[in-house]
């Protein structure tokens, strides 16, 4: 997902606009939208294993992907589900694009990440050792 600092390869869900794409782009992000594959209307499910395939991180509004049964910590290259104050489309492409351009997405690589105007809820893949490999020094 990640081939260099900063770099990542980022799918736009079809709930967020497709002007995001040039302006995410231009923040030195690999982007490619859902309309762009003709997966338009496609369930969830569909969107999310082609973002799978693709090594790339889903950026979308859309509640059903902060499901963490369905979309568990770890099985996937990481969502980020915007939930900004307003839902207009210039409203929310400023949110996007400001969370963007502050944060270094790589860092959250294979997590659930909530963003909202006021802070930012992660969760991230569980760490495979347990108490046991960690008090007997294996790791």
């Amino acid at each position: 997902m990640e081939g260099r600092r900063g770099f990542v390869k980022l799918k736009l869900d079809e709930n967020l606009s497709r002007h995001l794409k040039q302006s995410l782009s231009a923040l030195n992000n690999d982007v490619t939208t859902v309309a762009d594959q003709g997966l338009l209307s496609q369930p969830d499910t569909t969107v999310a294993a082609a973002a799978n395939r693709e090594e790339r991180m889903l950026l979308t509004l859309d509640l059903e992907f902060s499901d963490l049964r369905k979309y568990p910590p770890g099985h996937h290259p990481g969502i980020i589900l915007f939930r900004p104050q307003s839902f207009g489309p210039l409203a929310v492409n400023q949110f996007v694009e400001q969370f963007v351009r502050s944060t270094e997405l790589h860092l959250f690589a294979g997590c659930v990440v909530v963003v909202e105007p006021s802070r930012v809820r992660v969760r991230r893949p569980h760490l495979e050792a347990t108490f046991e490999e960690w008090e007997g020094g294996s790791i």
